[in-house]
């Protein structure tokens, strides 16, 4: 029968949330990991049983799970990680040099063929590789030997590589989002890299159109049209319309700009979804409203997603990997909050219901459709 997973990584374990097609009723598994950030948990499209986490404690490091049976067991897989190759510097939030520093796995991405091949983004801002399952991991230091990595610098929560999109129709074409650096583009596999961010614009840093230097929170691209690329930046909601040759911002009629995810429709390539929160400063939405943005014309003009969402005192934000569609039809909506809280709608968006309240703090949110 057909169902759905949610895996939702927190500030204390992973849990695992699977319902059938209806999306009425849920199970919840976990805690796993209990006490151990989960800075993310993703599965494989060409094995829904293969599971990979990012575990990381400031006592003890990182550690990569995996699971085979679809998040029943789980098991520690090789984490030897360490920058290779690329020596350098690039800067702290003063302006100063700084070393490279492995820190923490932020993002893992396993390839659209491959179960065994997965990649992951990590901070301080770098690119990894295993295709044993994740027993061994290389760097791909061809971002990081770009050669504007000394004008990279930490956002807020650090200078992490947090987004990964392997192009479904070019098979060496991908992309990676550092903050506070850009969003870049590989054409030979992750060998060589260019900064594809012509058209942003950001306060805040010496010149306001550089090739390299902007926060971008998080990007996202449709399956069926790679070549369209969403951004949520720090400021402004962005589109591309080449593949990140050129952005151009499509915030329109939203009541601010700021906020970290964004997310496209499973059937609608030019249905997005954004969640704005009131600024860099406050992270909670605007009047204690908790509202989800739709766009049906890729940008532009936005309508807010209200019924079944707090509509008073919600000062909780949702994080940049914290959102997240299944592929049924109607599309399922989903997305976790620094309250605790998983939403879902089984309609696009129409409607929400929280599947659990009491959570710790989401961090991350991705889905498996069972069909």
């Amino acid at each position: 029968m057909s169902g759905v997973r949610v895996l939702v990584g927190t500030r204390k374990g992973a849990f695992v949330l699977t319902s059938d097609g209806q999306r009425e009723e849920w199970d919840i598994a976990g805690p796993y990991f209990g006490g151990w950030e989960i800075y993310h948990l993703k599965g494989s499209p060409a094995d829904h049983d293969r599971l990979y986490a990012s575990q990381y404690s400031s006592w003890s490091g990182q550690v990569i799970q995996r699971s085979d049976d679809g998040g029943t067991t789980w098991a520690p897989v090789g984490n030897e990680f360490g920058y290779d190759g690329v020596p350098g510097t690039h800067q702290w939030y003063d302006g100063t040099p700084h070393p490279w520093e492995f820190e923490r796995v932020w993002h893992l991405e396993p390839s659209l063929a491959d179960p065994d091949t997965v990649y992951a983004g990590v901070e301080d801002a770098g690119l990894f590789l295993s295709t044993d399952g994740g027993l061994h991991w290389e760097e791909l230091p061809g971002l990081r030997g770009h050669g504007s990595g000394q004008y990279w610098q930490p956002g807020a929560g650090g200078m992490c590589l947090h987004t990964i999109i392997l192009d479904p129709v070019e098979s060496s074409r991908m992309f990676a989002a550092i903050s506070a650096a850009g969003t870049f583009r590989s054409d030979d596999a992750g060998k060589t890299w260019r900064p594809v961010n012509r058209g942003l614009e950001s306060e805040g840093i010496p010149d306001p159109k550089a090739e390299v230097g902007h926060c971008v929170h998080r990007i996202a691209m449709h399956p069926s049209r790679p070549e369209v690329l969403y951004m949520q930046k720090h400021w402004d909601v962005m589109r591309s319309d080449d593949a990140g040759e050129s952005w151009h911002e499509i915030s329109g009629n939203l009541p601010t700009d700021f906020g970290f995810p964004i997310e496209v429709h499973a059937h609608e390539p030019d249905t997005i979804y954004v969640v704005p929160i009131t600024s860099d400063s406050l992270h909670y939405p605007p009047d204690g409203r908790l509202r989800v943005y739709r766009s049906r014309t890729g940008g532009g003009e936005w309508e807010p997603l209200t019924e079944g969402l707090p509509q008073e005192h919600c000062y909780v934000n949702v994080l940049r990997d914290a959102m997240a569609v299944d592929a049924f039809d109607p599309c399922g909506v989903y997305f976790g909050t620094t309250g605790g809280q998983v939403y879902a709608s089984s309609n696009a968006g129409d409607s929400w219901a929280p599947v659990v309240r009491d959570l710790p703090a989401v961090l991350s949110v991705e889905v498996q459709t069972l069909l």
